[in-house]
């Protein structure tokens, strides 16, 4: 049985691995070698053979640095995902950039209730009239949406109002000539039409504004402005309307704008998963010793199992002249399955202790304790 034995000895070249991620990595090119050497005495050689080629320490090691880098920026996009989301999948690499944490997505989130409050957001108010006929207190919306173009089903009324007299003119008292000294003063502010007292020019500009404020509350709640009541397309008025109005100003959105599930990208494409967060396999040269341990750790249960499936081929067994030798193959792919896992959980604790939660708490617990101790320091007292 011609059975390939690993001779001892390699020598990496470009074009060796399955996919040359880091064929051309100085530092690859000599710790590969260097890790074939170390993977087989790992695994008893010279006293056994090694029934591999270097060509599977090299791809042993190629898959660790793969799989190392894909677990350090899978957890990096995760914990920074509120960042890249929504960004342009044209931004430069995420590898060597610093994450800048944003309220993007708070922001997007924010809109949908911006939207409902009426002060905000991203759904378009639009704006209509109703004609009113006095002593009538119900209307049907479907004449209204035809009139705006609307679906009936489409429609929904968010505000109704009639044009209120604006509460800036009764901030004035009417009656309070000035002279056209202040009248021409005034025509900078914008109330030329208006009559105001002289003190309006000697309070705070948050006078005037709270002014404004309690006129309006005023008016909403101490005297009875039109209100409304909606079921389903009828849309009734409070109270009943009489002759001095004829029409009725009312704000609606569209429902399929605000039931849109998707957010206007302005037609760019966006990151929108974690797959296309813009990271690629690591540089094996910036990785430092914590890494590259790590690394070999793992190619080296790599090793083992790609060794436990060649050993497994045989049945576990060989034949040697006047009997039959076992082999190790259950052992080398059990231990392979068991350091993997290790290995893995061992890696993303350490990532989760870098976390910027934990990061945190830790800075807090420190600042707590360095206060603690502090407070024991007494006071310097000077005496004379």
């Amino acid at each position: 049985m011609n059975i390939p034995i690993w001779t001892g000895t390699s020598t990496f070249a470009a074009g060796q691995t399955p996919f040359g991620f880091y064929d051309t990595d100085v530092d690859f090119q000599s710790d590969v070698d260097k890790f074939a050497v170390f993977a087989a005495r790992r695994l008893g050689y010279p006293i056994v053979d090694i029934e591999l080629q270097s060509g599977s320490f090299y791809t042993a090691f190629e898959e660790a640095i793969t799989t190392y880098g894909n677990e350090m920026f899978a957890y990096q996009a995760s914990q920074n995902f509120l960042s890249f989301q929504g960004a342009s999948t044209q931004i430069a690499s995420a590898n060597n950039n610093l994450p800048k944490p944003n309220l993007a997505t708070s922001i997007r989130l924010a809109d949908q209730y911006g939207v409902e409050a009426g002060v905000g957001g991203n759904v378009t108010w639009h704006k209509g009239s109703i004609d009113l006929i006095s002593g009538q207190q119900d209307y049907n919306l479907e004449a209204f949406a035809i009139k705006e173009g609307v679906e009936a089903h489409d429609l929904e009324i968010k505000r109704v109002f009639y044009e209120s007299t604006p509460a800036i003119v009764k901030f004035f008292d009417p009656y309070a000539g000035t002279g056209m000294g202040m009248q021409g003063l005034m025509d900078s502010f914008g109330f030329g039409n208006s009559s105001p007292a002289i003190n309006f020019m000697m309070m705070p500009i948050n006078h005037d504004i709270a002014k404004l404020q309690a006129i309006e509350l005023n008016d909403q709640v101490r005297r009875s402005q039109y209100s409304f009541e909606l079921i389903n397309k009828n849309l009734r008025i409070f109270p009943i309307p009489d002759q001095a109005l004829t029409k009725l100003y009312v704000q609606y959105i569209k429902k399929s704008d605000r039931n849109n599930p998707y957010a206007d990208t302005g037609g760019g494409d966006v990151i929108t998963n974690i797959s296309q967060v813009p990271y690629s396999n690591p540089v094996y040269s910036t990785i430092n010793s914590i890494g590259r341990q790590w690394i070999f750790e793992y190619a080296l249960s790599i090793v083992k199992e790609i060794l436990g499936y060649v050993r497994g081929k045989y049945n576990n067994s060989i034949p040697i002249p006047g009997d039959n030798t076992e082999l190790n193959a259950p052992d080398l792919l059990s231990a392979a399955t068991a350091e993997k896992t290790a290995l893995i959980e061992r890696l993303r604790a350490y990532f989760e202790e870098t976390s910027r939660d934990k990061l945190l708490e830790r800075k807090a617990n420190e600042a707590e304790s360095l206060q603690k101790e502090l407070n024991y320091i007494p006071y310097t007292i000077y005496v004379g």
